[in-house]
């Protein structure tokens, strides 16, 4: 036995209690207690029923992470899994909390489950980029079928207690006491003569063929767009087809051996990485000094797109949210606005009537900042304009409550500059969502010069009520997403002009595994935004800096995006993508001749290389300055903000592994074109120098 795991006789019941905080992961000690345990009951002539359960909140809740990339050491998870299987006496598996990924392979390997009623199953491994390894496309086959495996295992999303009852995964659902009814369930089987039931030769998932068969086929097409350029999910559908063909030995071999293919690609790195950055990115400075404020209440002023997204998020989460808006008229759009987007949901079939009006029922429209007197934190969420944002903080500064947090949904402006037009800049903080706010989870909490710790960890308790994935920016124009996207989309102009066509940029972004090309970005936005905010930073940019008046040409004439049916590309009646806009190729030809420009050729990689060059560049720039507190955080606000391939891990992991001195050669290369855009960070240039990476600065924070 081990100090993780722990042997108790209850009678004829062997309990092997598993002990390994926080969430009972599946880590040396936990195997060998397991291992050992079982052999120990199998020669306890005091035991007819071993039980394993598990203390504190969790069944276990997956493998011990930090253990993968290491030299294995034995006994493995498979060895586990079988020698609980391969057990001469009924093994029941107590589950309570969420039975993860390894954990559900260890509960797969009991002869029998028990779950409360408040537990759940899954097998999440692909969020990782890797598969179950331990027979868990096997076991989960055999007792439930293909789509039931295939969905638990491509999605990565657990399911409920009554669910898994249901797909037989488990067998019993108990009351309040789980151990009280796992003895019980016990008794039972003890009272019955139950045999061991292995899970892997069990045949009831495999009887309907043509239903596997329709979901195997039915899930490759889903995951070939929703998956598209990873490696685990399509093996994942192999090893479900091998346990439809298999013998369990050759198939338990097979999604091994597709396992270790996993682990062994860049994406299982990448994908971990994210895994652990996400988590890292709640660490800062303020929170670790003080408490977030009271959250009752919410204000946002702004009933447009951003303000009824950020009201929706708010009213989702169970928070009151009062709107405020100038006038009887604009309040109503306002309402409108919230209402359209349940009326959607209910549409889909995602929401009921009844959840809508009870939702609704926590809002309050208004028309008088005397409102908002008792709210918590305040959002505005007004036109991006520093002048209007100005006006309303400073109503704001009379009317707020001694105490409220007063934040500004703001993409790029100085919340110094609307802080300190108040007489408690100290409660200003900046909350940058991202649209649609109901929808994306990246929110950039914004902290300028001077504010109270109390006010910064209110913006991300904020965030963890409303389930986003908050990350701290330093007060700079653009913050961190905003200000690296200018960087990566002037690369991409620079490249446009000197003779790469915009749509093999974005086809080359796309195929990199993007959701969509950065000139559909723009579209997707609107260019006038940008264009906006090109001319607002006009009068102080450095006369050093190229500048490419393309697309501020096809402002000119109208092309702002989809709104107007014509942008980069051109969108006919019901097209959502957009087909190639010939006005376009004629600005970069007149462009072209009016600068003295030859045009080029430009591969895929040359493409590429450029693109993430910029991007990481800036990154190391936004790390020097402080703008960022660590090269995960710069991660997850492109992962979460900027729709980075997930399984690359980020920008700046994704520079790790192509070498930090690689890119510094690229970044040389291109300075003999550009001294000005595209000289290295420092900071890029030192670690190179000292033979450290991004990754040793995220140790260090």
């Amino acid at each position: 036995m081990s100090e993780a795991v722990s042997y108790e006789n209850h009678g004829p019941i062997a309990i092997l209690s598993i002990n390994n905080p926080p969430v009972n992961a599946l880590g040396l000690a936990v195997r060998q207690g397991l291992k050992a345990g079982i052999e120990r009951a199998e020669s306890d002539n005091h035991a007819l029923v071993v039980l394993i359960i598990a203390s504190g909140r969790t069944f276990p809740a997956g493998a011990d992470i930090r253990e993968f990339g290491k030299p294995p050491v034995n006994p493995s998870l498979p060895d586990v899994v079988r020698r609980i299987e391969a057990c001469s006496k009924p093994v029941i598996a107590a589950l309570h909390g969420t039975a993860l990924g390894g954990g559900f392979e260890v509960a797969l390997a009991a002869h029998y489950r028990i779950a409360d009623k408040t537990a759940r199953i899954g097998l999440p491994e692909v969020n990782l980029g890797i598969l179950p390894g331990a027979g868990g496309t096997q076991r989960t086959t055999r007792i439930a079928g293909a789509k039931a495996t295939l969905d638990l295992a491509t999605g990565g999303k657990p399911i409920g207690a009554d669910k898994a009852k249901a797909l037989g995964l488990i067998d019993v659902i108990s009351g309040d006491d789980l151990k009280d009814a796992a003895i019980a369930y016990a008794h039972e089987l003890i009272a019955s003569n139950a045999a061991p039931r292995p899970s892997g030769a069990r045949s009831e998932g495999l009887l309907n063929a043509a239903e596997n068969t329709k979901a195997i086929n039915d899930t490759a097409g889903i995951i070939a767009k929703r998956a598209r350029g990873q490696f685990a999910p399509f093996r994942i559908v192999e090893c479900v087809d091998a346990a439809l063909t298999l013998p369990i030995e050759d198939g338990l071999a097979f999604e091994r051996e597709q396992f270790l293919k996993c682990m062994e690609t860049p994406q299982r790195q990448g994908m971990i990485h994210a895994f652990f950055a996400e988590r890292s990115c709640t660490k800062t400075p303020e929170a670790s000094r003080a408490a977030p404020r009271p959250l009752n209440q919410i204000a946002v002023i702004g009933g447009g797109t951003m303000g009824a997204g950020i009201t929706v998020a708010a009213l989702n989460a169970g928070l009151p949210v009062v709107m405020v808006e100038r006038d009887t008229e604009s309040i109503a759009r306002g309402q409108a606005n919230v209402e359209k987007v349940y009326d959607a949901m209910v549409k889909k079939g995602r929401m009921d009537a009844a959840t809508k009006a009870k939702r609704m029922a926590l809002y309050t429209p208004a028309t008088d900042y005397a409102a908002m007197s008792d709210s918590d934190l305040i959002i505005e969420a007004v036109f991006e304009n520093i002048e209007v944002k100005q006006d309303v903080f400073r109503q704001l500064d009379q009317t707020a409550k001694p105490g409220a947090v007063l934040a500004t949904n703001t993409s790029y402006l100085d919340v110094d500059a609307i802080a300190n037009v108040t007489s408690r800049p100290q409660d200003v903080i900046g909350l940058h969502f991202f649209s649609p706010a109901n929808i994306m989870k990246l929110l950039e909490i914004v902290v300028p010069s001077n504010p109270a710790d109390d006010a910064v960890a209110t913006g991300f308790a904020l965030a963890k009520k409303l389930k986003k994935t908050p990350v701290r920016a330093a007060n700079h124009d653009g913050f961190i997403g905003n200000r690296i996207y200018k960087a990566y989309g002037l690369c991409a102009t620079y490249m446009m002009e000197d003779g790469a066509s915009p749509y093999a940029i974005d086809k080359a972004i796309y195929d990199f595994g993007y959701p969509i090309g950065i000139f559909q970005v723009h579209d997707l936005a609107g260019m006038d935004i940008s264009w906006a905010n090109r001319k607002r930073l006009a009068a102080n940019r450095n006369p050093a800096e190229r500048y490419s008046a393309v697309q501020d040409k096809l402002c000119e004439a109208g092309h702002f995006g989809q709104k107007t049916g014509r942008g980069m590309y051109v969108y006919p009646e019901g097209m959502r993508m957009g087909e190639e806009n010939p006005d376009v190729l004629q600005v970069i030809s007149e462009e072209q001749a009016r600068l003295g420009i030859s045009p080029r050729d430009f591969t895929a990689d040359d493409i590429m290389r450029r693109y993430m060059a910029a991007m990481v560049n800036e990154g190391a720039k936004v790390l020097q300055e402080g703008v960022a507190l660590r090269p995960s955080d710069i991660d997850v606000v492109a992962l979460y903000g900027y729709g980075f391939p997930r399984y690359r891990g980020g920008p700046m992991k994704y520079a790790d592994m192509y070498g930090l001195d690689n890119l510094l050669a690229d970044l040389r290369e291109f300075e003999a074109e550009d001294a000005h855009f595209w000289k290295p960070a420092q900071l890029l240039v030192d670690l190179v120098a000292n033979g450290r990476s991004f990754e040793d600065l995220n140790k260090d924070s």
